[in-house]
C-alpha cells in the first residue's frame, strides 16, 4: 500500500513501456490504470495461451514490483532481461533480487545497470563500493526493534507519536471498495492512545481527516493543533483527465487542518498542490517553519525526492526548495521525518542498502547519509521513520512479514566509557599498561595504554562491563564498571606499585629484562631502577652489587662482554638518579648463571635469563 506515496510518479513508472500490440491491450490498459492485481491475470492468461513476448514478461516483472511480490517479480525479469536493455528494469530484477536474498545475482545486475547508465548516481555507488555488504553487515547496531501490538492484516504504516496520541495510517476497515492498484481497502487515518505503561488504546478513525479515498500519513505539529496530511485530490474534484487511456487520474495532495474543541477542521489544500504532480509524506520542523515532503514536482532529480518548504508566521508558505543530490537520486526518496535535533530520517531504493527501501539518516547541517542497519533494516521496503525523544520510542515500517507492519523502535543508548589509569600512591598517569575490556565476559578490546594513560569505549547500559589491568612492577586489577544514567563515564583506575622486596643479602624487584642483544634500559626496566633508587635513599648507607646476566644465544666472549655493558648502564642510570657512584659495584656474568637452565629455549625462557639482579654489599 505505501507503494502509493513512495512510488509517486505513476507516470515516470510507465515511461520506458514498450508499445501495445493488439494481444496485450487489455491487459495494457489494466497496468496503465494502475490496477496491477488485475493486470498481472491479464498477462498470465496471454502465457497459458502462448501468446507471450518480451512485453508481456516485462509488465509482469512490472506489476509484481508495484505490489510487492519479489518471488513473481524475479521470476518474469529474468526472462524479461533476454531481450531488453532498458536500464531501470535492470536495476528493478537488482531490487528484486536482493529481497529474495540473491546478493550475488542482484550485484550481477548492477554491473549490467552500470553499464548501460555509467553516470547515474546508483551505478556510481554501486562500482566504488564493491563490497557494501559486508560493511552493513558489520555496522555498529543503532536500534532494537519488536512488534507493533496494533498491527491488522492489511497495511498499517506511518505511526507517528505527538503527546500521548498515536496516529498511523491503515488500510484495516474493509468496506466492500477495493483499491485497485493492490486490491486493499483505501487507506484511513487512526490515533490510538499510548499509555504511561507503554501499551496502546484501541485505534480509533479520525473521520474528520478521512475521505473515500487514500487517506495518510500525517505530521503534528509541536502544541497539537495543526496537521498535515496526504490524501488524493479526487475528493476535491481535481484530476487530469487521460483521454488516451479515457480515465481520470487524482494525485496525492497535502492537506492542512487546525484543532478546534478538539475536532480537527478547515481542512484546506496546500498552494503548490497540483494536478500535475504528487506532493506526500509530511513532516514538520519542530519550530513550525519547515515543512518536508516527498514530490515528483518539475525540479525532481529522480522519480521521487524529497522536498522542504518554509512556513511563515502567518500560515503562507514560500517556494518549495529540492533538498539536492546529496540526498536525492535519479531513484527514489521519500517519507522524510525531521528531528528535534534536525536530523532526516528517509527512505530511499538508491543509496547504499540492503535491498528496495532502506531507511538512512542525515544531518542537515553536515550532510553524509548513512544505513540505520539491522534489523531497522532489511532486504524488503523499510520506510516511514518517526521517533519521539520525550517517550524515547520510535516506529518504522516494513513489509519483511508479507505486508505493511508497523515496529517499535527503541533506541540504544551509548555510554562513551573513559579509563584512565594512574598510579595509586603518585597519583602519576601510567602508559603502556595492558588492558582488557569484557563485554559479557567476552573481551572486546584488548592495547595498551597509551602517554596520555587513557582508554576509550563505546559501551551500551543493557550489557555487563569488567576491565582487567596489568602492569610490570604494578598489582593486576579487575575493575567492575557501574552504569550510571550519564553518556559519559569516567572511571580513574589505581593501579598499586609492587614495593621492593629487602632480604638479608638481596633487593629484589620485578624482573628486569633487557630486549634482545642490547643494553639499554627500557621504561619498564626504568620504573623498576626507580624503586630501587627510593630504597637507596631511605638508607643511606647501604651498598649493593648489581649482577648482569644474559641469555645463551651468542658466544660466551660476545654474551659476557653484552652482560658488562648491561651492568655498567644498569649502575649508570642509578648514578643519574643522584646515588653515590661509591655506593656501586657491577660486574657482567655473561650465560653463566642462568635463571633457566635450557637446552631449546624458548622466548620466555630466553627473557627471563637475560636480567640484572642487587646483591647488598653492606646495609
Amino acid at each position: 500500500m505505501k507503494k502509493l506515496y513512495i512510488t509517486i510518479s505513476f507516470i515516470l513508472i510507465n515511461s520506458f513501456l514498450s508499445a501495445q500490440t493488439k494481444k496485450t491491450t487489455e491487459a495494457d490498459k489494466l497496468y496503465q490504470r494502475y490496477e496491477y492485481v488485475a493486470a498481472a491475470k491479464a498477462y498470465l492468461k496471454l502465457i497459458e495461451k502462448k501468446e507471450a513476448n518480451t512485453v508481456v514478461y516485462k509488465q509482469l516483472g512490472n506489476c509484481y514490483y508495484n505490489i510487492f511480490n519479489p518471488t513473481e517479480a524475479v521470476k518474469w525479469y529474468a526472462k524479461a532481461i533476454k531481450k531488453t536493455q532498458h536500464p531501470e528494469i535492470y536495476h528493478r530484477y537488482a531490487q528484486m533480487l536482493k529481497a529474495v536474498g540473491n546478493f550475488e545475482e542482484a550485484d550481477k545486475q548492477m554491473e549490467q545497470f552500470a553499464i548501460l547508465k555509467p553516470n547515474d548516481f546508483r551505478a556510481i555507488q554501486f562500482k566504488n563500493e564493491p563490497n557494501y555488504l559486508e560493511r552493513l553487515n558489520n555496522q555498529d547496531k543503532m536500534f532494537d526493534i519488536k512488534d507493533f501490538e496494533m498491527n491488522s492484516n492489511k497495511s498499517d504504516f506511518g505511526a507517528v507519536l505527538y503527546d500521548n496520541t498515536l496516529y498511523l495510517a491503515s488500510a484495516r476497515k474493509d468496506s466492500g471498495k477495493k483499491f485497485a492498484w493492490n486490491n486493499e481497502p483505501y487507506l484511513e487515518i487512526y490515533n490510538l492512545t499510548y499509555n504511561p505503561d507503554g501499551t496502546f488504546g484501541t485505534p480509533v478513525l479520525v473521520n474528520e481527516l478521512n475521505s473515500k479515498y487514500n487517506d495518510g500519513p500525517l505530521a503534528v505539529s509541536a502544541d497539537g493543533n495543526t496537521v498535515y496530511f496526504a490524501s488524493e485530490s479526487l475528493k476535491d474534484n481535481v484530476f487530469f483527465n487521460d483521454k488516451a487511456k479515457k480515465t481520470k487520474f487524482g494525485r496525492v495532495s497535502l492537506y492542512k487542518g487546525t484543532k478546534k474543541n478538539g475536532k480537527w477542521e478547515k481542512i484546506v489544500s496546500l498552494p503548490f498542490n497540483s494536478k500535475k504532480y504528487n506532493t506526500s509524506n509530511p513532516s514538520l520542523s519542530k519550530d513550525g517553519k519547515t515543512l518536508y515532503f516527498s514530490s515528483n514536482m518539475p525540479g525532481s532529480i529522480g522519480n521521487v525526492d524529497i522536498w522542504k518548504v518554509a512556513i511563515a508566521d502567518d500560515g503562507s508558505f514560500g517556494k518549495p526548495e529540492n533538498l539536492g543530490p546529496k540526498i536525492n537520486t535519479e531513484g527514489r526518496e521519500s517519507f522524510p521525518y525531521i528531528s528535534d535535533d534536525n536530523k532526516l530520517y528517509f527512505s530511499s531504493d538508491s543509496h547504499t542498502g540492503f535491498g528496495c527501501y532502506d531507511i538512512f539518516v542525515t544531518d542537515l547541517d553536515n550532510i553524509e547519509v548513512k544505513n540505520l542497519g539491522k534489523p531497522v533494516n532489511s532486504e524488503k521496503d523499510d520506510f516511514a521513520f518517526t521517533y519521539n525523544k520525550d517517550k524515547k520510542i520510535g516506529f518504522f515500517a516494513s513489509n519483511r512479514g508479507g505486508h505493511d507492519d508497523i515496529y517499535i523502535i527503541n533506541k540504544l543508548r551509548k555510554i562513551n566509557l573513559i579509563a584512565t589509569i594512574t598510579d595509586a600512591k603518585t597519583g602519576a598517569i601510567i602508559p603502556e599498561a595492558t588492558v582488557s575490556i569484557l563485554e559479557n565476559s567476552q573481551s572486546i578490546l584488548e592495547k595498551t595504554t597509551p602517554p596520555e594513560g587513557k582508554i576509550t569505549q563505546i559501551i551500551i547500559p543493557e550489557n555487563n562491563y569488567e576491565i582487567h589491568l596489568s602492569k610490570p612492577g604494578y598489582t593486576t586489577k579487575n575493575e567492575i564498571v557501574t552504569i550510571t544514567d550519564e553518556d559519559v563515564i569516567n572511571i580513574d583506575i589505581k593501579l598499586d606499585p609492587i614495593e621492593p622486596t629487602i632480604t638479608d643479602v638481596e633487593i629484589i624487584l620485578q624482573d628486569i629484562y633487557f630486549e634482545y642483544n642490547k643494553s639499554n634500559i627500557t621504561h619498564q626496566g626504568a620504573t623498576e631502577l626507580n624503586k630501587l633508587v627510593k630504597v637507596l635513599n631511605k638508607y643511606p648507607n647501604m651498598e649493593i652489587f648489581v649482577k648482569s646476566h644474559t641469555d645463551k644465544r651468542g658466544t660466551d666472549q660476545y654474551n659476557q662482554d653484552l652482560s658488562e655493558r648491561r651492568a655498567k648502564s644498569t649502575a649508570q642510570y642509578i648514578i643519574s638518579k643522584g646515588i653515590d657512584s661509591n655506593r656501586i659495584t657491577e660486574k657482567g656474568f655473561g650465560e653463566s648463571e642462568p635463571r633457566v637452565n635450557c637446552i631449546r629455549c624458548t622466548q620466555a625462557e630466553h627473557a627471563k635469563n637475560r636480567r640484572s639482579e642487587f646483591m647488598i654489599v653492606k646495609k
